[in-house]
């Protein structure tokens, strides 16, 4: 089976977008994002991160006829009995933005002492309708700030803590996110179901 020349990446998030491309580079495949081929973002009407993922792979694929990959993402906070979890995007509102969402995640953490807080990651892969999808999944364990540090990454990024690296998300390099990161760990899943899917 060849493996594909061109996937869909289902997202319209430009921060997502660079991650996700250079953590699927070593495939050697191109990397298009939906918003090229003028596709909507799918409904997540799923209770899951994987079926979030899945619905949006193939709602991609439905529209272009492409091979794609989709992720979904979000943030589970131990003190908040694991929200924002599949809102995240949404926390504070439909169309929230990321300062939105931060400022809601401080206020409801003000004061509280159990800051632990992790990301989580569902990647999925579709080439076709009857096709077994593939899929990866990471976790990153952390905890929240009190408070706003670094100017990178995108989401929760500035206050989520990384004790290994001692700096929040927002300071890392990109190399080190990926290499840290819940989207890193779950893409190379993918990754390596990919080449075995498509060996050569």
């Amino acid at each position: 089976m060849p493996a594909p020349v061109t996937i869909v990446l289902a997202s319209g998030n430009a921060g997502k977008i660079r991650e996700l491309a250079a953590l699927l580079r070593p495939l050697n495949v191109t990397v298009v994002p939906q918003s090229d081929y003028g596709v909507t973002e799918a409904d997540e009407t799923g209770q899951t991160f994987a079926e979030n993922a899945l619905l949006k792979a193939r709602h991609a694929h439905a529209a272009t006829g492409l091979p794609a990959i989709a992720d979904d993402s979000g943030l589970s906070v131990a003190a908040l009995d694991g929200r924002p979890g599949v809102r995240s995007a949404r926390y504070a509102g439909e169309q929230a933005s990321d300062d939105e969402n931060i400022d809601k995640l401080l206020a409801e953490l003000n004061g509280v002492a159990d800051r632990r807080a992790a990301f989580h990651c569902a990647a999925c892969f579709v080439a076709g309708d009857d096709d077994q999808p593939l899929t990866g999944q990471g976790v990153w364990h952390g905890e929240i700030l009190t408070a706003r540090r670094g100017t990178g990454g995108f989401g929760y990024d500035p206050v989520f803590f990384d004790a290994a690296f001692g700096l929040s998300s927002a300071e890392l390099t990109a190399e080190q996110k990926n290499a840290r990161s819940h989207r890193g760990q779950a893409l190379r899943q993918l990754a390596e179901a990919l080449a075995l899917r498509y060996p050569g």
